[in-house]
């Protein structure tokens, strides 16, 4: 299978994550699984006229395009002209080519929040008039339209995340290669469902902090993020803490809260990313399948039963109450 990687409107942020996927050979790997590179902008050597004729000739289809990867957001402006991006030395806007080799690719996957919904280039009043390639934010739309259908007759793979984890990545890719990825595994906003069905919550080093809901008031503390630090794992769909990142760590083990990277809109939360909105003293953001009347019922009963050592553990920037010693009794 060959694979296009172009890189749009965005900061190059997926392409570094990527270099840190869990293998010390990306391209052997990839060639084990018969994915061959044509082109990256960053990682390839041809440049210039090379890396023209590749693209024209994937254009014309002389040369198949199996994986259309596409990293950034597409700047359609000014005036739908797209002239706010024009690839080097082509003289024709980054949209165009987009929209010719999406035209000609089995599979076409937006590579991180950017490319899936407009992300971070498509914030505030948007002067480039950025969109992702198949939604505008949480609206099929996008440049390639909602009706757009590879030639495998799926949309657009949408491996969303700020930067996006290079394990979602390498497994979509794999899973293509190999036959094993269909309509059945994207989730109602095209991302793949073996990291989307899951949320950062899962896995999360401070889960026994939130279930009693001792929560970090301040900066570096070890508690719960949620209900003060704007905290946002419970509602976003990742793995993060289930995959780790560089196989050991997360933002929220990092100690700060999750922003919810992979959902559409999350550059504009409406408040400062670590803060957390209330109603009346109750987060704005729950849990995002749980009752608002269930949770406040549950949290009081958790802060009544917090333990000692969860409790002041929470409010500190390391353990202060080491667990109790005791003999269970089980054999």
């Amino acid at each position: 299978m060959n694979l296009l990687w172009l890189q749009s409107g965005g900061c190059g942020g997926c392409t570094m994550s990527l270099l840190c996927a869990d293998t010390r050979d990306l391209f052997g790997l990839l060639g084990d699984a018969g994915i061959k590179v044509l082109w990256h902008p960053a990682l390839s050597e041809e440049s210039g006229a090379e890396a023209l004729s590749t693209l024209e000739a994937c254009c014309r289809g002389e040369i198949p395009v199996d994986l259309l990867c596409v990293e950034g957001s597409m700047l359609r402006g000014p005036n739908g002209s797209g002239r706010f991006h024009v690839l080097a030395g082509t003289g024709k806007p980054m949209i165009h080519w987009v929209n010719e080799l999406a035209a000609q690719a089995r599979y076409t996957l937006a590579i991180g929040s950017c490319a899936a919904f407009g992300g971070v280039t498509a914030g505030g009043p948007n002067p480039t008039d950025a969109c992702g390639l198949q939604y505008e934010n949480e609206v099929r739309g996008g440049l390639l339209g909602a009706g757009y259908r590879s030639g495998a007759d799926l949309p657009v793979i949408n491996v969303a995340g700020c930067p996006t984890h290079p394990g979602w990545v390498v497994d979509t890719l794999l899973a293509l290669a190999m036959g094993e990825f269909g309509a059945a595994d994207l989730d109602s906003l095209g991302r793949p469902r073996f990291y989307a069905d899951q949320l950062v919550h899962h896995g999360c080093s401070r889960n026994e902090f939130y279930e009693f809901k001792a929560s970090a008031e301040k900066a570096s503390d070890l508690g719960c993020m949620m209900e003060h630090m704007g905290c946002k794992g419970t509602q976003a769909h990742a793995d993060c803490n289930v995959r780790p990142w560089n196989g050991a760590g997360s933002c929220t083990a990092g100690g700060y809260a999750c922003i919810s990277c992979t959902e559409p809109g999350f550059e504009e939360p409406g408040h400062p990313f670590s803060q957390t909105p209330k109603v009346a003293g109750i987060p704005i953001g729950l849990p995002s399948d749980m009752p608002k009347a269930w949770f406040v019922a549950l949290a009081a009963l958790s802060k009544s039963a917090t333990p000692r050592r969860v409790r002041e553990n929470a409010v500190a920037d390391h353990p202060v109450v080491q667990p109790a010693i005791r003999r269970t009794g089980l054999r």
